[in-house]
């Protein structure tokens, strides 16, 4: 833990207070209060790598950079661990677990930043198979960090890898009774329009990249609109820049609201995207803080790594460590970049963590391997002895490091085919699992994630905490 920088004694009431005071699982912790802190944070940039659980990340600091290496999210200061479990299930989804940090409520499985108790209610289909609109029969809208942040005049940006209209995203924009209504999420960014969150104010995001395209496109374009409207167009009219590739991102300047929407749905996994088209995580991360910075009451960004979780569900480890590696390097030019517009960070709380857990694990006694390189398959390879041999199973066969408790390689009887590095370290390896789910449909995890902090007020961040209080620290820190 760095030394503090606030030394008064309502900061240390609040880091008392944040150490033994575990909220209500069941309700809003928005009345439990923290103290007030001495000195706002002006800047406040939140990182979620999505499903990052800890053996995710200590399989990718290894597959990067080695055991004793360090990633971006090793070097934070200040540090915590995050309660993941929503207000109806043990093993939260990503609605719920993100809904918790931008409002400070247990949310039911599936439900996108809605009062408490509020029923997750799934959406009919259209001929074509897309999400009909679904208004919620219970619940009203809980405000997020982004809305608080907008309504004190800051500027506010969401960048994601997914599309802008998944659970994750749309968390902290808008307000619905099911994440699968991304139609009715995309239509609360057009100011002025049908279903727009009014609580964005009069011009709505300032920043919003990721995929998701065809959520704001009509049918007879390709799109997923039933009512035929054209988002990409309104938007248009009303101000915003709106680009599609890597090139009209890189052009875009300060001074307009910009919207970038590089897929139809997600964007692809970073070692397989056409630069050209769609940019890197990093690059859209750096662009949303020029492009935000120079708002005189500063601003909230969120960026999400959200194909980390694409990655696990697939049971693809080698991807999925490759996404968590890319995660870092958008969170670490972030911070170099705010350490160039706000040396020391002093008026800017930058805090990265992940929304839940995955079944990903680490088996066996296997020797060091150091990190993955083209002649080293390193954590992706085989278990293998301190004198380099493969170990072996109760079958006599060999076994990988990674393994996932769920996922589609389950082995019904003896495995026939006899594994090697050069098979496991394929790019597209499904790793075995314990448990056989449907193809793609590996689980979430339930366990506690890891959260780190750094700059103004993130001494505020320490224990075990519910992700419900993530709300009230941000909150507290940027004197929202």
């Amino acid at each position: 833990m760095r030394p503090t920088t606030l030394a008064s004694a309502a900061l240390l009431a609040a880091l008392a207070g944040c150490a033994t005071t575990p909220p209500a699982s069941t309700q809003s912790t928005a009345a439990q209060g923290v103290n007030a802190v001495d000195h706002r944070a002006k800047n406040v940039i939140f990182f979620l790598g999505d499903g990052m659980g800890i053996n995710t990340l200590t399989a990718a600091r290894i597959f990067a950079a080695g055991e004793d290496g360090e990633l971006a999210i090793d070097k934070l200061p200040e540090s915590a661990f995050v309660k993941t479990f929503s207000n109806d299930a043990q093993v939260t989804d990503s609605a719920a677990s993100m809904a918790a940090y931008m409002t400070g409520v247990k949310q039911n499985n599936n439900v996108v930043s809605m009062s408490f108790g509020t029923r997750a209610i799934a959406p009919g289909k259209d001929a074509n198979g897309n999400a009909l609109v679904s208004r919620c029969e219970n619940g009203t809208a809980a405000v997020t960090l982004l809305e608080l942040a907008k309504r004190r005049g800051m500027a506010v940006g969401v960048v994601t890898n997914t599309s802008v209209t998944d659970a994750t995203p749309a968390s902290t924009y808008a307000h619905a009774c099911h994440r699968k209504l991304e139609t009715d999420i995309a239509a609360s960014l057009v100011p002025g329009g049908a279903g727009y969150n009014p609580a964005l104010g009069a011009r709505g995001l300032d920043v919003l990249f990721g995929g998701g395209a065809q959520y704001f496109t009509p049918f007879n374009r390709g799109g997923k609109r039933a009512d035929n409207r054209d988002l990409l167009a309104e938007l248009q009219a009303r101000g915003l820049r709106v680009v599609s590739d890597t090139a009209q991102l890189n052009a875009l300047q300060p001074g307009q609201p910009a919207v970038g929407l590089f897929a139809p749905n997600h964007m692809d996994f970073d070692a397989t995207r056409d630069p050209a088209r769609q940019p890197a995580l990093p690059a859209m991360a750096t662009k949303a803080i020029e492009l935000l910075a120079p708002n005189p009451n500063g601003f909230f960004l969120m960026v999400e790594g959200g194909l980390i979780d694409h990655a696990l569900h697939a049971t693809l480890g080698k991807r999925a460590l490759q996404e968590t590696v890319t995660y870092n390097a958008a969170l670490q030019a972030a911070i170099d970049r705010m350490e160039a517009l706000d040396p020391g960070l002093k008026n800017t709380l930058i805090v990265a963590t992940a929304d839940h857990d995955h079944t990903l694990i680490l088996n066996g006694y296997a020797a060091r391997t150091g990190k993955t390189t083209p002649t080293n398959p390193g954590v992706i390879g085989l278990v293998r002895n301190a004198d380099g041999k493969p170990a072996l199973d109760g079958k006599g066969q060999p076994y990988t490091i990674i393994g996932f408790g769920t996922g589609e390689q389950r082995h019904a009887g003896d495995r026939t085919a006899h594994l090697s590095d050069e098979v496991v370290t394929r790019d597209d390896y499904h790793q075995e699992a314990v448990v056989r789910t449907r193809t793609g449909a590996e689980t979430h995890g339930g366990s506690d994630v890891y959260l780190g902090a750094t700059g103004a007020n993130a001494e505020l961040f320490r224990g075990t905490i519910d992700n419900t209080r993530v709300f009230n620290l941000i909150k507290t820190a940027a004197g929202l």
